[in-house]
């Protein structure tokens, strides 16, 4: 008999203590989700239209935290919610890369694509008061590419309200293909495109490639240097830079 109390007391300081660590790690994990919340709330307002994918990761990152709350595995909860805030500031930098990447490809199609719909649109109206067309380009195609003229500036209007709206990878991606079709149809009527205008010095300088994962830089002519994946790849305009944020160079 005394043997099962001393037991069962046993028992009772065991689960004492089992309740007491729990409630212990219970206020700070909840406090950790609420950080945790807080940091992908602000993240999505710069992530949401760039870089989905990584918005999503860290959406479902919280969500897992947050199951683990509800399974009262609170030190598991708190460890992973602690990590998703250093998390966010990465996605939201990214974001932030991303955009300025986007931006600057905005700018270029912005200068060459009216002055290439232009050429094309001299060159349309040229050829559509001459008495004879060129040798290779037939009337059914000439008909084609006017037809496909007032489209493209259709298609050059919706990049324009998509890029204003903040939408900035599907106004890039539409620009593009735009630019590629303006191209071929210059093609077919025999001229070139006009000259894009000239680079500035500073974008073309040669950034300094890093992986958030592996904490290691990369410069050009390195073999990672355009292999880091693009949640992991961070951008610096100097090794001083990389440096500074805590990152090693590559070994190769």
């Amino acid at each position: 008999m005394k043997k099962i109390i001393i037991s069962l007391t046993i028992a009772l300081f065991a689960s004492i203590f089992f309740l007491i660590a729990c409630s212990s790690e219970k206020d700070p994990a909840e406090l950790a989700i609420k950080t945790a919340e807080q940091a992908v709330e602000a993240t999505k307002v710069s992530a949401d239209k760039i870089i989905p994918d990584q918005l999503k990761a860290l959406e479902n990152s919280l969500a897992s935290a947050k199951e683990k709350m509800v399974k009262k595995e609170y030190k598991e909860a708190l460890a992973e919610a602690t990590t998703l805030t250093a998390k966010a500031k990465d996605v939201r930098a990214a974001a932030k890369d991303k955009k300025d990447e986007l931006t600057q490809k905005w700018t270029a199609l912005s200068q060459e694509l009216p002055k290439m719909a232009e050429a094309l649109q001299n060159r349309v109206n040229t050829l559509s008061k001459a008495k004879k067309l060129p040798a290779k380009l037939t009337k059914e195609k000439f008909a084609e590419v006017k037809a496909e003229l007032d489209s493209m500036k259709e298609e050059w209007t919706k990049a324009q309200e998509s890029f204003k709206n903040g939408s900035f990878m599907d106004a890039v991606n539409v620009a593009t293909s735009l630019k590629d079709k303006v191209a071929k149809s210059m093609e077919y009527l025999g001229i070139s495109a006009p000259a894009p205008a000239p680079v500035p010095e500073a974008t073309q300088k040669t950034k300094v490639v890093g992986n958030r994962d592996s904490k290691r830089y990369h410069l050009q002519g390195m073999k990672y240097y355009n292999a880091v994946e693009s949640y992991h790849r961070v951008e610096f305009d100097s090794e001083a830079d990389a440096i500074k944020a805590g990152y090693q160079k590559a070994p190769k």
